[in-house]
């Protein structure tokens, strides 16, 4: 496979992966993403953030985080983010630390 169509297929499968946390399973929260996986939405937001900057492309934490979300962050918390159960911020702070 050359290049071009490796990162055609990867960026696909970024956009997927982006479409069905954004779309398809808004109900799965952060918290439980990062206690199990250990990266959630705003970890992709910030490393696709980080990889704009290292190709001179100025972003900050909230346009990167527009950008992935598709909406202001606070929209989407305000839409889809409930409060975080005392276990799961006991096992975050367990897993995180």
């Amino acid at each position: 496979m050359d290049d071009q169509t490796r990162i055609e297929l990867e960026a696909a499968a970024f956009r997927r992966l982006q479409q069905h946390l954004m779309q398809d399973r808004p109900d799965a929260q952060n918290i439980d993403m990062m206690n199990l996986a250990g990266f959630c939405r705003n970890c992709l937001s910030r490393w696709y953030q980080e990889a704009a900057n290292e190709r001179g492309i100025p972003m900050t934490k909230d346009e990167g985080r527009e950008a992935f979300y598709g909406m202001p962050f606070a929209e989407w918390k305000a839409k889809h983010q409930t409060d975080a159960s005392p276990e799961a911020q006991k096992a975050f702070k367990a897993s995180h630390s």
